[in-house]
Order: structure tokens, then C-alpha cells, then sequence
């Protein structure tokens, strides 16, 4: 079963992808039964306990899975995925076939596109851009 459910309550973003609100259909660490979150354009975009949360955006093919969490007003689209334990806020945006992974946080008004990798406990933050193929690990602070 999954931990949330499309609700009726729509968005069309500045691309004109219908995106619909998620609320809990469990309790779980991200919260109550009920709970709203951010915004997805289709189930598929949330998987195992990942969440979305605020205003957020996943959409187009992104995938937001394991333990991560995708918050603020962050966007994550395209081919992107963030996953494991990776954290996705403020007003960051994590696109094209971009990965953030493992414990990695990208924050701010920080870009993770292209290609590029942050992953282990990499932080990207203000307003650093990650892009082409790029990789950004360990305990590395990208600012």
C-alpha cells in the first residue's frame, strides 16, 4: 500500500504540467493520515517512503524514492532522480538526468542539472550550479 494518494487539488505550473496535491494515507515519520504534501504530476513520481512536501514540484519523469524528501518551493523534473536519504529544498531545483543520492543536500537556490552527481553527505547550497557531468561527494560543500 501506498503511503499517499493524488487529491483533487490542482496545479498547472509555469509549463503547463497539471500537478496534483498528495496527502498521507498512512502515519509515518512524514506525518498524520490526512496531511497534505507538495505536488506531483503522477504516482509514479513517489516511491518506497520519499516525500514531497510545501509548495514542491516533482514532475515529467523525475522520481523521488527510498527516504528522500523534496521540500520548500524545490522542483525536481525531467530524468532526475533524488533518492536514499538525499534532501531537496528551498528553492533548489534538480533537473535533466541530474542524481542526488545517499545523504546529499541541495539547498537554497542551488541547480543540479545535466548529468551531474552529488551524492555521500555532499551539501549544494546558495546559489551553486552543478551541472554537465559533474560529480559532487563525500563530505564536499559546493556554495
Amino acid at each position: 500500500m501506498k503511503h499517499f494518494k493524488l487529491t483533487e487539488e490542482t496545479i498547472t505550473n509555469i509549463f503547463g504540467v497539471k500537478l496534483f496535491r498528495i496527502e498521507l494515507t498512512i502515519d509515518c515519520k512524514w506525518g498524520k493520515i490526512g496531511d497534505k504534501g507538495g505536488f506531483v504530476e503522477k504516482e509514479e513520481n513517489l516511491s518506497g517512503n520519499a516525500w514531497v512536501s510545501g509548495d514542491a514540484q516533482v514532475y515529467g519523469d523525475a522520481w523521488v524514492s527510498g527516504d528522500a524528501r523534496v521540500s520548500g518551493d524545490a522542483r525536481v523534473s525531467g530524468n532526475a532522480w533524488v533518492y536514499g536519504d538525499a534532501n531537496v529544498y528551498g528553492d533548489a531545483r534538480v533537473y535533466g538526468d541530474a542524481r542526488v543520492s545517499g545523504d546529499a543536500r541541495v539547498s537554497g537556490d542551488a541547480r543540479v542539472s545535466g548529468n551531474a552527481r552529488v551524492y555521500g553527505d555532499a551539501n549544494v547550497y546558495g546559489d551553486a550550479r552543478v551541472s554537465g557531468d559533474a560529480r559532487v561527494s563525500g563530505n564536499a560543500r559546493v556554495y
